[in-house]
């Protein structure tokens, strides 16, 4: 038996006291603290949740008006516990219990904490060691150029080394018992000299491999993001801001990129540098080198308490930052809305708010950072000071050259070098481990709307048809209930109804953007889960409402649909749409750029230019959700005589506000509470005085105040 569980974490004493509710499909609600019994979701009146200071409760109304507490919970059960009482008020309201297949999660199971909005993982518990092996594994397919890069950087590493080398031969052999001549000095100086020059041309050689390689990696990891975006369903998109998005297939992706980059390649060089000094030390002098690792110990362990402090601080100035990006975005995408209404005041401080509250916690992260580096710069350099200390010992008591000391302590920098790398790190991959979560939610999400391995892509004819469909942005809110409908082939389709009914959500299953959680919408007899979404998609034409231009030219738009049309298609589309005359009116016709979301032109230009862009596809079914709404009266006349023409022979669906567009429809399709309630022509309707017969006299008693 399909169950829901809602899990709480308080007694009712407010101790903690980890506790679970459940639904079943029978309406029945078991366990708590107090328990119901097997109460039914019928008995009871309604279910709700008080929000308190720290805490809340979820309570039960009965329908004889006695109240029950079930339980009670801290708030980051908040979110929870509110979709759990919308399915028990769904299920009382209507008797039937709608279980989701996946339980929404508002807070990870592991640790309690909630997810950041728009995320469906916890960035704290995710698997690091996986999440590491699968970044360094995207690199697979630039691995042969990488070694050959890391190559490079190793035979520049090595070549730095010999210069202590050369310097402690130098000092040891010619300069502190003055031996050989100028000419051996020069041999040895221009040895060390050829060395480094060699080492910086190698080096130089490595990073621009390095950089190509890493160019090309970046275009491919935001391309993978990028396709995944397009991929993915409605319904996952809108649970997330286009800011956000934009900066997960953009930023995090850089950031992802740079992380590897540079921590594989200086990872290797470090290691080969480290392993390469700690051999020549240990052979020069084992006690001094052993000398240097005293405070090594000590700064790892510092290192390693803070690692979850920074981790959590980086956290929270992602979601800063996060916001404050999405702050942006929406005041930048309305901005007309913002200056028509005289809100610049406002907006300015709602952002400047956001940018201060980022600015706090960076700054914290930062003051935090300068204490914790340079005390744990200091104690991984410590162990230079116990070498110069035993070192210069040693040289005053005759056991120790200066030439081994000069080269303990130029070598010690690379020893050290990187440790501090090391140090450094954390910061480094807490920024860069919240990146990769974020692109690979995304590359890991399975989209709702799926293609059959083996598509019916058949030709769009017949008859169109509901078959109790019921649907809801979540399950146990409906907006479609058990609805069925029939439109036959060729056949204009009005659809009416208040706002809020489901004229639009009809339209979305329709074209496929969601699929019904109960029931099938079904084209000539295939249930469009059979086909293809792109089939699909390429042959239904549609006007929104929101009507969407992209930045370009007038006929870079119109041929979006139908990127191969022939010029006379083009201009054809647009004189059936009545756009024709206002495009050769404007200073380039065809090739006149639109700004972005056509602000250049008006409203009605920009509907019209939509139409033509859905007639050019010549598709087998019309949708138009509200196509004239943009438009004046004397130009509405002139499309919907151009409509007339268009809707012969294909299957239109057309959604109005303003009733009068609808008289030429074969029927109207009046929907009310998610459900079709009337059927008929505007005169039928008229005379039946129902809901469309007071929808229309509403209107008119508008227009006349209007007037």
């Amino acid at each position: 038996m399909k169950t829901y569980a809602f899990e709480y974490d308080l007694s009712m004493d407010m101790n903690h006291a980890p506790g679970a509710l459940s639904f079943d499909e029978n309406g029945v609600i078991h366990g708590g603290e107090t328990p119901p019994e097997g109460l039914r979701a019928s008995e009871i009146e309604e279910a709700g949740v008080v929000s308190g200071v720290g805490a809340g409760l979820l309570f039960v109304r009965l329908k004889g008006g006695a109240e029950r507490i079930l339980c009670r919970f801290s708030m980051s059960a908040l979110k929870p516990a509110g979709e759990f009482c919308k399915l028990i008020n769904y299920c009382a309201q209507t008797g039937r219990a709608l279980i989701p297949e996946a339980k929404e999660q508002h807070v990870c199971p592991k640790c309690g904490r909630p997810f950041v909005e728009g995320m469906s993982v916890c960035i704290f518990c995710y698997d690091r060691v996986g999440l590491l092996r699968r970044a360094f594994g995207l690199l697979k397919p630039y691995l042969p150029r990488i070694l050959r890069a890391e190559s490079l950087l190793t035979l520049s590493s090595i070549l730095y080394l010999l210069v202590p080398l050369f310097s402690r031969f130098l000092i040891d052999d010619y300069l502190r018992p003055l031996k050989g001549g100028l000419r051996d000095v020069l041999i040895l100086t221009g040895g060390m000299l050829l060395a480094r020059v060699t080492g910086e041309v190698v080096f130089i050689l490595s990073s621009r491999r390095f950089h190509a390689t890493a160019i090309q990696f970046a275009n491919n990891l935001r391309n993978l993001a990028y396709d995944k975006v397009q991929r993915l369903s409605m319904n996952s998109l809108s649970k997330r801001t286009p800011g956000d998005l934009i900066r997960r297939v953009m930023e995090d992706t850089m950031t992802i990129k740079d992380f590897l980059q540079e921590a594989g390649r200086w990872m290797v060089e470090q290691m080969i540098t480290f392993t390469v000094v700690i051999t020549i030390l240990l052979f020069t002098n084992w006690r001094l080198t052993l000398l240097a690792f005293v405070p090594v110990p000590i700064a790892m362990l510092g290192l390693s308490r803070f690692w979850r402090i920074i981790l959590i601080r980086y956290e929270r100035q992602w979601r800063k930052h996060s916001r404050s990006q999405s702050i942006l975005h929406d005041i930048i995408k309305g901005i007309r809305t913002v200056k028509s209404f005289g809100n610049e005041e406002a907006e300015i401080a709602k952002f400047a708010k956001a940018s201060k509250d980022l600015a706090d916690v960076s700054s914290s992260n930062e003051r935090l950072w300068a204490l914790i580096f340079p005390a744990l710069m200091f104690m991984t350099g410590v162990g230079e000071f116990l070498v110069l200390y035993f070192g210069g010992k040693g040289i005053m008591g005759g056991t120790f050259s200066m030439g081994i000391l000069v080269q303990f302590t130029m070598y010690i920098g690379y020893i050290y070098g990187p440790l501090r790398w090391i140090v450094s790190f954390p910061r480094w991959l807490a920024d860069a481990m919240t990146s990769m979560v974020k692109v690979f939610e995304i590359l890991d999400e399975d989209p709702d709307i799926v293609e059959g391995e083996k598509p019916k892509n058949t030709v769009l004819a017949g008859e169109v048809r509901f078959e109790g469909v019921s649907f809801g942005y979540k399950s146990y809110e409906p907006v479609l209930k058990d609805l069925s409908l029939t439109i036959k082939s060729g056949e204009m389709i009005g659809i009416v109804g208040r706002s809020g009914v489901g004229k639009s959500t009809l339209i979305n299953l329709l074209l496929r953007l969601y699929d019904p959680n109960a029931g099938s919408v079904r084209i000539g007899g295939t249930d469009l889960r059979e086909m293809s979404p792109k089939h699909l998609h390429e042959n239904i034409g549609v006007v929104f409402q929101d009507t969407f231009l992209f930045a370009g030219t007038i006929y870079d738009n119109i041929i979006y649909a139908k990127p191969d049309a022939a010029p006379e298609e083009v201009i054809a589309a647009c004189k059936a749409a009545n756009a024709h005359d206002f495009i050769m009116r404007t200073a380039d016709g065809y090739n006149t750029v639109i700004g972005e979301n056509g602000h250049s032109i008006s409203g009605g230009e920009r509907q019209r230019l939509a139409i033509a862009r859905a007639i050019i596809k010549n598709p087998s079914i019309l949708i138009l959700d509200e196509a004239t709404s943009s438009l004046d009266v004397e130009t509405e006349s002139a499309i919907q005589e151009s409509i007339g023409r268009l809707i012969k022979g294909r299957t239109t669906l057309a959604i109005a506000h303003r009733l009068s567009t609808l008289r030429q429809a074969d029927r109207l399709i009046v929907l009310d509470k998610g459900k079709v309630v009337e059927i008929g022509t505007h005169a039928e309707l008229l005379l039946k005085q129902g809901i469309y017969y007071k929808l229309v006299m509403a209107q008119r008693r508008t227009t006349k105040l209007a007037s």
